[in-house]
């Protein structure tokens, strides 16, 4: 049962398109750190195609939360479940192996390698020739090929995928580094202030791209602080205060004045 100090999701109001099954749950889950309450009791449910927002001032539990769903920590107390299974991960590599991919906000792209290199560092793909396979020789066509069909899905218009990355826009690089997660990530998609830094145009251009990645059928949960993105992209918004997640609304049902409130202390949960 949930402690009166958490909000977990209902699904009964749930678009019918909406799984009734989350991808992920998180049930009354604590972290410590010595003396400090990271999270307390907090959870979440996060479906496929939906987008879901999770908002709070410095020190709410937000970077704790998105740890913890994407298995980078674990907390010491409380429930995972992933398609409604318990589930304990105890090395990101776990969360990875289940479909689910976080891109932090330094987004982890290395500036000497070009786009094709970028999506597939780490998970190059081997020459289908033996010989070339046995000295280790990676198959740069169809790395181009999968990287050039995973941005077209996505809309995501890059000059060349044969540049560096550090000739790209900041919306183009992170852009990428979502079209990569996506490559990778078949169930949940975790963005860490996806439009921190960026001017109006790159915004709406990283906006197109996760309303894309939602019509996918793909989980998707971002923490921002920029409440217009929020209402414009996401369908609930989970709101995280001292550690808690004090309350969770529908976008459509709420407003910023409510959020902001419900962030503040200024209005009850």
């Amino acid at each position: 049962m949930a402690s009166p100090n958490t909000s977990i999701d209902s699904n009964e109001n749930l678009p019918s398109s909406l799984s009734r099954v989350p991808v992920m749950e998180a049930i009354n889950v604590s972290k410590s750190f010595g003396a400090v309450n990271a999270l307390i009791e907090a959870s979440t449910s996060l479906y496929s195609g939906e987008v879901k927002a999770i908002v709070g001032d410095n020190g709410a539990g937000k970077s704790t939360f998105l740890k913890i769903l994407s298995g980078l920590i674990q907390p010491d107390t409380g429930e995972m479940r992933f398609e409604g299974n318990p589930v304990k991960f105890e090395a990101p590599i776990q969360a990875l192996n289940l479909g689910i991919q976080t891109v932090y906000q330094d987004l982890a792209l290395i500036d000497t390698m070009t786009a094709t290199q970028n999506v597939f560092v780490g998970r190059e793909k081997l020459s289908p020739n033996p010989l070339l396979r046995a000295f280790r020789i990676v198959d740069d066509k169809e790395m181009t090929a999968n990287a050039m069909g995973v941005l077209s899905e996505l809309g995501i218009k890059i000059p060349s995928l044969k540049e560096t990355v550090r000739k790209m826009s900041g919306g183009q690089r992170q852009c990428l580094a979502i079209a990569r997660a996506m490559l990778f990530g078949h169930k949940l998609i975790i963005l860490d202030e996806p439009t921190a830094a960026l001017g109006v145009h790159e915004s709406a251009q990283v906006l197109t791209v996760i309303n894309k990645v939602r019509e996918k059928g793909l989980a998707v949960v971002l923490v921002s602080h920029n409440m217009q993105h929020v209402f414009e992209i996401s369908d609930s918004v989970l709101v995280m205060r001292l550690g808690k997640s004090i309350a969770t609304k529908r976008t459509e049902d709420s407003s910023t004045q409510e959020i902001v409130g419900l962030i503040t202390g200024a209005i009850a949960p």
